[in-house]
């Protein structure tokens, strides 16, 4: 009884705070059988709080119906835009393209698993007090493998840090936004890209507040263990130095250790004569040559981002959209034909 009182303040608060409306972005990827459900719940829960809605599908080149399921969810009910991505760009720039098409000051996105209940939003809304700009709706409890988990923790451990913040350890995709953040990465155009990053140009005004994700009702995640990791990699050579610093660290601490095995080396010499240590030798050369290229993998790294960034490929591309909206543009600034 006491957790629906709790739900009802919250509801009322937010419809006294955000009359001016929320917009809800939503990547969609092979999510064909989860889209109408989790529309209706989203249609109903902003009936109960009477507020102006909008809810952006950004379809990221599913393979299965999920644009004509968009398509036809779109014909009966006009709260609801849908975008088609020309390709799979990921879940991240599917999110960008969402916020700038966004017509309403604040911003909730969401999976489209039905993992973020939506009933779940007007928490997420009453934590975005006036001296936050970001509210992350952190799981009470984490659903997955041991082994996702601990590839999770390395991704946030990675935008920690990039964005040098403690609340990056409670980063979610259920999360709220000021839309106005957009206009920080307005200009941003590499194809690799994290979100959060993103909205940390804009602000450092994070929080989070602690919600119940569910199971997964459809399909499986399409993120493994590898893609994870991938892009913990991608965070820690794209937006942050630490990768170089650790590197120079580690080259001048191997320059100190083969410093002493060269004062070893002299000082036997001087008492023992010749020393014979071919295997010793052998090491020490194994080990410099594993951390030469430890390095050198390092620099490759941040010399094929900058290679990606030179290229000036577009964050992602809008093939067809489901309404006519002035300010719906892909990355170009053209709608594609």
């Amino acid at each position: 009884m006491e957790s629906t009182e709790n739900d009802l303040s919250a509801e009322e608060q937010v419809s006294d705070r955000f009359r001016d409306g929320i917009s809800v972005v939503v990547p969609v990827y092979n999510s064909q059988d989860s889209l109408q459900e989790l529309c209706e719940r989203l249609d109903r829960l902003f009936d109960k709080i009477a507020l102006p809605y909008e809810i952006i599908l950004v379809n990221d080149g599913s393979r299965d119906g999920s644009w004509q399921v968009i398509q036809e969810l779109t014909q009966h009910n006009e709260n609801i835009l849908g975008l088609s991505l020309s390709r799979n760009y990921g879940q991240h720039n599917a999110l960008v393209c969402g916020v700038r098409t966004a017509r309403f000051p604040v911003c909730v996105t969401m999976d489209d698993d039905l993992q973020h209940p939506p009933e779940a939003i007007p928490l997420l809304l009453q934590g975005l007090t006036d001296d936050l700009d970001v509210v992350y709706g952190t799981p009470a409890n984490l659903a997955h493998s041991p082994l996702r988990n601990a590839a999770s923790l390395l991704g946030k451990l990675a935008v920690s840090s990039a964005l040098g913040l403690n609340a990056a350890r409670h980063i979610s995709a259920f999360r709220v936004i000021r839309t106005e953040l957009r206009n920080a990465f307005a200009d941003f155009h590499s194809p690799n890209l994290q979100f959060d990053v993103l909205l940390s140009w804009g602000t450092n005004k994070f929080g989070a507040v602690e919600v119940q994700h569910d199971k997964r009702k459809f399909g499986r995640s399409n993120y493994s263990v590898l893609k994870l990791f991938n892009h913990a990699l991608t965070l820690f050579t794209g937006y942050s130095t630490a990768p170089l610093r650790f590197a120079t660290i580690t080259g001048f601490s191997f320059s100190l250790f083969g410093f002493l095995v060269l004062i070893y080396v002299a000082v036997s010499f001087l008492l023992f004569g010749s020393i014979p240590g071919f295997p010793f030798l052998a090491s020490v050369i194994s080990i410099f040559g594993g951390v030469q290229l430890f390095a050198l993998g390092i620099l490759g790294e941040y010399i094929g981002r900058i290679f990606d960034c030179s290229m000036q490929q577009p964050l992602y591309l809008i093939r067809e959209t489901t309404a006519g909206r002035s300010n719906v543009k892909d990355d170009s600034c053209e709608v594609s034909n």
